[in-house]
């Protein structure tokens, strides 16, 4: 899978833009802060996923005093050739087309481009609450397999559903309150229990290609660890019943796989306490390279590569380390610096204030 050519009109800083990368190795992007190096990089994840690796809003998207932003594609999937249009105007849905034919679901668009993509705030899988490690699992799901979007979207249905008649409860079981959570407990224990037998299916399969990494990245005899944690023992609807009680009196949820967690650990123990920075950023890289890996045999063609500013914090060995390691296909790197010893460019641009040079 390769990005050809895409275009901008009115996306973030951008005005026009019309880029085209090597269409394989790595296209360095250089430029200072706030240039619009990671610009460029979001603009082709939105492509993927319609929405920001940042997690913005779609208001924060269109440059400022305009009405919409504009971003196109050409992309090749084997022998496929793909064209992906998206117009974003802020309070109105998204219009997108794939090869001139509108789309009625995001959904439908899942899987046209798919991306992996490294920043920075990757650090978060590590040193951040259980929301963050439950994104990557559920991301990468959907990566494998798009059929897990329409139940990952199952789930947060019936979790919006139940919140909404816990709070309307105001902490009293009425009978017909009781005989609706009934419908949404036996809705939330079927859904939410084939989302997590997919989670740690994937945990385990990824756990291996987390540990080759780990070791490629860090150098050193520290072992990695994944391990799914459940909110719940036994099975949901028995959980979800014996919580009814304390569910309605804090009117929400409290059991499901909204609440379950992914324990990262290195020699032993929890790598969010006890890690060092460099051993919590080498294994949220890890945890990256191995999702990659998996969707890669999976579909048996990489994603591009977005790699944004990955090396600001990392030292040189570990710089050289994941240059030396990183997958083959197309890959676009942004920096602010130079780029490290060991990589050779196929393509260099510069950003200077949302222009191309």
């Amino acid at each position: 899978m390769a990005l050809r050519r895409l275009w901008l009109r009115d996306f973030r800083n951008y005005v026009q833009a019309d880029f085209t990368p090597a269409p394989t190795g790595l296209t360095v992007i250089r430029g200072g802060n706030a240039e619009g190096k990671t610009n460029l990089l979001e603009a082709v994840g939105y492509l993927a996923t319609l929405s920001s690796f940042r997690h913005a809003p779609t208001d924060a998207l269109v440059r400022r005093g305009c009405q919409e932003a504009v971003v196109r594609a050409e992309a090749v999937a084997g022998e496929r050739d793909i064209l992906i249009e998206a117009e974003i105007s802020p309070g109105r849905r998204d219009r997108v087309l794939v090869n001139r034919q509108r789309l009625q679901r995001t959904r439908d668009l899942l899987g046209a481009l798919r991306v992996s993509v490294f920043s920075p705030d990757d650090l978060s899988l590590v040193q951040g609450g259980p929301a963050e490690r439950r994104r990557y699992l559920d991301e990468g799901l959907v990566s494998l397999h798009p059929r897990h979007d329409s139940l990952q979207s199952e789930v947060d249905r019936v979790l919006r559903q139940r919140g909404a008649l816990l709070k309307q409860a105001a902490g009293r079981l009425a009978p017909e309150i009781a005989a609706t959570l009934d419908v949404w407990d036996a809705k939330l224990a079927r859904a939410g229990e084939q989302l997590v037998a997919a989670r740690r299916q994937l945990v385990a399969d990824l756990e291996p290609a987390v540990t080759k990494a780990y070791d490629q990245l860090a150098a050193s005899a520290g072992a990695p660890a994944l391990a799914y944690r459940c909110s719940w023992e036994g099975s949901l609807a028995d959980a979800l019943a014996v919580h009814r009680v304390e569910d309605l009196r804090r009117a929400m949820t409290t059991v499901g796989p909204h609440r379950d967690d992914v324990v990262l650990g290195v020699d032993g123990l929890a790598a969010r306490t006890y890690a060092s920075r460099g051993e919590q950023r080498c294994l949220a890289l890890a945890l990256r390279l191995a999702l990659h890996a998996a969707v890669t045999e999976t579909i048996g063609t990489a994603p591009v590569l977005l790699l944004d500013d990955v090396f600001s914090e990392l030292d040189a060995d570990r710089s050289e380390a994941l240059l030396a390691h990183l997958p083959l296909g197309q890959a676009l790197l942004s920096t602010a610096g130079s780029v490290p010893a060991g990589a050779v460019p196929a393509l260099s641009v510069r950003v200077v204030d949302g222009c191309l040079l």
